[in-house]
């Protein structure tokens, strides 16, 4: 039967800890013989702009040995004069697996329905699965195993906060959620975490006694028009040197990027010692190999 990773709870817990595993197995190896991709392609939609989640796919099909193809949906018939259920079916007599980056998570179910291959979620509306396998492995690499410990999301309810909702359930940690009002997240969501997941009601609330503190831009693509209503109605959960003072000593800092300084965070702390953004935006690289593999069946130990 064909998977797919529409939302990291398309994983179990031990799939989602085997693939992270591998991650981390993959980035200490860096092994340039190692090509199990050979003759496989990937399509990748996209929609939106893209930096991370573009290079990352295209440099790891390159690293395994496969190939990447940049589909813009504004250079194709994608969503214009073909429905997509038969670009699903199409893109699947002729790749391997298709990831998909687009405003509409009900796009992106339809797109998995008629494909025979892999459909991954590169970011949705209301979704980015991709990005929390990077960050759980990142998680791993610099603390150990979160199982038990605490993380902070400060900021905004959107399709990552639901995915770091998703990630306490996998992997057993409690997510403190602060955010203002009218910007919250998806309830069913929060109901389905249970007692993974707090609602607290302001950022120090959240960062107190924290074992990691993380955040995205108050304004994402698509919002522009809404920049100044965000601003101020953020303008209280920035994650500056003083909120960090109230998360554990060694708590670290994560974000997706791209980051406003100055705004969700401030330049002292995306840049500080505590920060591990760059090695949260390298391990996008290798967390995606790695779910290629497992989608493919080519994940070792599987």
């Amino acid at each position: 039967m064909v998977r797919h990773l529409l939302q990291l709870t398309d994983l179990s817990p031990l799939e989602a800890r085997q693939i992270v595993q591998r991650a981390m197995e993959l980035r200490r190896q860096r092994n340039p013989a190692h090509r199990p991709f050979a003759g496989k392609t990937l399509a990748m939609i996209f929609t939106k702009n893209s930096t991370r989640t573009r290079v990352s796919f295209e440099a790891g099909m390159a690293r395994f040995g496969g190939h990447a193809l940049y589909l813009h949906a504004g250079n194709t018939q994608i969503g214009r004069d073909e429905p997509l259920a038969d670009t699903a079916k199409v893109l699947s007599r002729m790749c391997d697996a298709i990831s998909i980056r687009n405003d509409s998570q009900a796009d992106q179910r339809e797109l998995a329905a008629h494909s025979s291959v892999p459909v991954i979620n590169a970011l949705s509306d209301q979704h980015h699965p991709c990005q929390l396998l990077a960050d759980m492995q990142c998680w791993f690499e610099h603390r150990g195993d979160p199982k038990g410990k605490v993380a902070a999301w400060i900021g905004d309810g959107n399709n990552v906060c639901a995915s770091w909702i998703e990630a306490a359930q996998l992997f057993d940690f409690t997510l403190r959620i602060a955010t203002p009002e009218g910007f919250a997240a998806d309830p069913q969501l929060i109901d389905a975490a249970g007692r993974h997941v707090q609602i607290v009601a302001d950022a120090a609330a959240a960062a107190e006694g924290a074992d990691l503190i993380v955040t995205d831009t108050w304004t994402s693509m698509g919002q522009e028009a809404e920049t100044q209503r965000r601003l101020a109605a953020f303008s209280g959960y920035q994650v500056n040197t003083a909120l960090m003072a109230r998360a554990k000593a060694d708590a670290l800092f994560m974000h997706c990027l791209p980051a406003h300084r100055g705004e969700e965070v401030s330049s002292e702390v995306i840049d500080g010692t505590q920060s591990v953004v760059w090695d949260e935006a390298e391990n996008r690289l290798w967390a995606q190999m790695a779910l290629l593999e497992f989608l493919w069946d080519l994940l070792p130990g599987t």
